[in-house]
């Protein structure tokens, strides 16, 4: 967790334990979407650097 994605999940999971102790199903709510946001970035991430590592080798036979 790194970056942006890590602050998002921590950010999200913070909200919505607030949200649940005071009650509030809004900031709950919020506190998912955050989590789910920074889970989402991180799954991108994780796929563009497969991506990269898949492509080397193709670079290389090139030349």
């Amino acid at each position: 967790m790194a970056g942006k994605a890590g602050t998002d999940k921590t950010k999200g999971k913070a909200k919505q334990m607030t949200g649940k102790v005071a009650g509030d199903r809004r900031s709950e709510a919020t506190g998912r979407a955050d989590q789910a946001k920074g889970k989402a970035s991180e799954s991108l991430h994780e796929v563009h650097d497969r991506a990269r590592g898949a492509a080397e080798p193709v670079k290389h036979r090139q030349h």
